[in-house]
């Protein structure tokens, strides 16, 4: 059967939390370089101007057709929240970084074959309430969230800054930084929406 977590309908001017993990469970970030690359595709396809090859040649740009507004990259996983504004934006973004990276994964450890489990996963979030939500929970994957390199909370508290992460969309619903990291620390109005959306989650 297939999950109901798995993209059936690609809709334009909506928001997308995606996720997907190793295969097997496995871990898919090994060190800092993997974390590092990963991010680089990112920034490829969804940076303020295109990218190039070391041929000159342009890749795909992808800024004007889809937002990124919250990353965390775990050892066997990540999540992204996006939202795209055409309904094709997505596809070519996940391609694009997924295939990217598991070249380079595989060609760097020696390895052959698949290395996200599946086709990545995409739910749909169509209420406010739930998107704040998705947000915390994307930040607070690792347990030293405040410290974890890999995610896009630095950003939000204004320590990083990059033309890739477009999070207006989150923060503007915000009085400012603070007040946001309070939302994000508060566990108990946290540990209801981890509930909901683990549940979501465990059913892929």
């Amino acid at each position: 059967m297939a999950s109901r977590n798995r993209v059936k309908q690609y809709v334009a001017e909506s928001f997308y939390h995606i996720y997907n993990r190793g295969v097997e469970k496995r871990d898919v970030f090994l060190d800092d370089k993997d974390y590092r690359v990963f991010l680089n595709l990112l920034k490829r396809y969804l940076d303020e101007k295109p990218a190039k090859d070391n041929k000159g040649r342009e890749y795909e740009w992808l800024h004007e057709r889809i937002e990124l507004l919250a990353f965390c990259l775990m050892p066997n996983h990540f999540h992204l929240l996006v939202y795209q504004i055409d309904e094709k934006s997505m596809i070519r973004l996940m391609r694009g970084v997924c295939t990217s990276y598991t070249k380079y994964f595989n060609e760097k450890y020696e390895r052959v074959g698949p290395l996200f489990q599946d086709r990545y996963k995409a739910s749909l979030v169509n209420r406010d309430d739930y998107l704040l939500h998705i947000s915390r929970y994307i930040h607070r994957n690792p347990k030293d969230y405040e410290q974890w390199d890999y995610s896009s909370y630095d950003y939000y508290m204004g320590r990083k800054h990059a033309g890739w992460l477009q999070n207006k969309r989150i923060t503007s619903l915000f009085e400012g930084k603070d007040d946001y990291a309070q939302f994000v620390a508060d566990y108990e109005d946290y540990k209801d929406s981890l509930d909901e959306i683990g549940s979501n989650l465990a059913n892929t």
